[in-house]
C-alpha cells in the first residue's frame, strides 16, 4: 500500500516497480486511474473482469485506487484467490484506515511517500546545484513536490504549479471525499493552518480567531475540517506528549504542511516566520527517516520533537540563530531538564556551534543530508 498526497509521486514509484518486475521475467499490470482511458474500471466488476483477461498476470498495480467504487473487495478477494501480488497507492489516510482495517486487516504493508528532503531536492537538481547553503535556501523557498523539477525555477512559474496542486488536494481528496459543504470555511482553516505552522493551536482556538473575521462555526467542525485536511495528507497534525507525566495531552496540538511550499504559495515568501518553517522542514524529514513524531512538553516548557523508531528515541530542538544567551539558554536548558539518556540536539543555522553537556548542536543543512541522528 503506497500512501502520500497527490503528486509526490506515487504514479512514478508505481512505475518503477512495473519495470523492475519487467525485468526480473513477471507479468505486471499497471493501471492510474487518473487516466481517462481507465475510468471504466471504477466499476469493480468491469475492472475484475478486465483482470481475468491476464491469465499469467503475476502482479496488479493500481495508482489512486480510492476512485474505483468497492475496491476494498476487489483486493480482498484477489487476496483470497492468491497467485499474484498487489500494489495500491491512494491519497486518504482516513478511506484506508477504515476500508483496509475491515476488509484485509494484517495483509499488508504500508509505505509512504512525502516530497523531496534537500538531500533528493539537491540530487534532482544534478549539475545545476550549487553550494549547500544556496540549495537549502532555494528548497526553502520552493519546497520538495517533485513536480518543479520539470520547470523553471522560478517562485512566480513554482508558485502557481503548487496553487493548482493544492486545489487539486483540496478538491478531489477533501471537498468531494468528504462532502464538504462550507469550502470558504475549509480554505481559511486550511490557510489559518499554513500561515502558523509550528504554532500550537485547538479547535476553539481556531474557531474563536474565525468567529472574529466574521465566520460562523464551531470548535466541532474545525476539528472535522483538520482531520480531512490530514487524512488527505494535506498537513501532518502532531500530537503533545507529557514527557514528565508519560502521557498524550489533548486539547492543542502542532499542525506542519505536507510541503512548506503551500505556504509560500499562498501568501508569499516571508522570512518573519522563519522558525516555523524551519521546523516544518525538520518535521517532515524526521518523519521521511521513519520516526513517529510528536510535540514534547516537559514541564512549563516545549521541545520542539520527541522522535521515536522501534525502542530509539531523540529529542530535537530547532532555532534560526542562537545569537544570544536567552536563546541559547531557551533551546538547551530544556533539553538538559529530561532525565534520561536518550540523544538530544540542537539544529540551527549556526555553523560550528559548539555541544553543550552531551547535547550535540548541528548545522540544520547538514542534519538534512547527512545521517546526524
Amino acid at each position: 500500500m503506497i500512501t502520500g498526497m497527490r503528486r509526490v509521486g506515487k504514479s512514478v514509484f508505481l512505475k518503477q516497480v512495473t519495470d523492475l518486475i519487467q525485468t526480473r521475467g513477471g507479468n505486471p499490470l499497471y493501471l492510474n486511474m487518473e487516466l481517462i482511458d481507465n475510468h471504466r474500471f471504477k466499476d469493480m466488476d468491469v475492472l475484475y473482469r478486465y483482470i481475468k483477461e491476464f491469465p499469467e498476470l503475476s502482479a496488479l498495480l493500481i495508482d489512486e485506487v480510492q476512485d474505483i467504487k468497492g475496491w476494498e473487495e476487489l483486493v480482498a478477494s484477489l487476496l483470497a484467490e492468491g497467485g499474484i501480488d498487489i500494489y495500491i497507492s491512494g491519497s486518504n489516510a482516513g478511506m484506508f484506515a477504515s476500508e483496509l482495517a475491515s476488509s484485509i486487516s494484517g495483509r499488508y504493508v504500508e509505505l509512504h511517500i512525502y516530497p523531496l528532503g534537500l538531500a533528493e531536492f539537491v540530487q534532482f537538481r544534478g549539475e545545476d546545484s550549487g553550494s549547500l547553503p544556496e540549495e537549502f535556501g532555494l528548497f526553502l523557498r520552493l519546497g520538495g513536490m517533485p513536480g518543479i523539477h520539470s520547470m523553471q525555477l522560478s517562485t512566480e512559474v513554482v508558485y502557481q504549479y503548487l496553487g493548482s496542486v493544492m486545489d487539486t488536494v483540496i478538491l478531489n481528496d477533501v471537498i468531494m471525499r468528504n462532502s464538504i459543504r462550507s469550502i470558504p470555511l475549509l480554505e481559511s482553516v486550511f490557510s489559518f493552518l499554513a500561515d502558523n505552522v509550528g504554532s500550537l493551536h485547538s479547535g476553539k482556538s481556531i474557531a474563536d480567531y474565525m468567529r472574529s473575521h466574521g465566520r460562523t462555526t464551531t470548535a466541532g467542525t474545525v476539528i472535522d475540517y483538520i482531520r480531512n485536511l490530514a487524512d488527505a495528507y494535506a498537513i501532518y497534525n502532531l500530537k503533545r506528549f507529557d514527557i514528565r507525566g508519560k502521557k498524550l495531552l489533548s486539547y492543542t496540538e502542532k499542525a506542519y504542511l505536507s510541503d512548506l511550499s503551500f505556504r509560500h504559495a499562498l501568501f508569499g515568501f516571508r522570512d518573519g516566520a522563519i522558525s516555523g518553517f524551519l521546523e516544518n522542514i525538520v518535521c517532515l524529514e524526521l518523519m521521511r527517516r521513519d520516526y513517529t513524531v510528536f510535540v514534547g512538553e516537559s514541564g512549563n516548557k516545549e521541545i520542539d520533537f520527541i522522535a521515536e523508531k522501534g525502542d530509539e528515541t531523540v529529542y530535537v530542538q530547532v532555532a534560526y540563530h542562537l545569537a544570544s544567551p536567552d536563546t541559547i539558554e531557551r533551546e538547551f536548558s530544556v533539553l538538559e531538564s529530561i532525565r534520561d539518556n536518550y540523544p538530544k540536539v540542537v539544529l540551527s543555522m549556526d555553523k560550528d556551534f559548539p555541544s553543550r553537556g552531551g547535547i550535540r548542536h548541528a548545522y540544520l543543512p547538514e542534519f538534512l543530508v547527512e545521517d546526524w541522528l
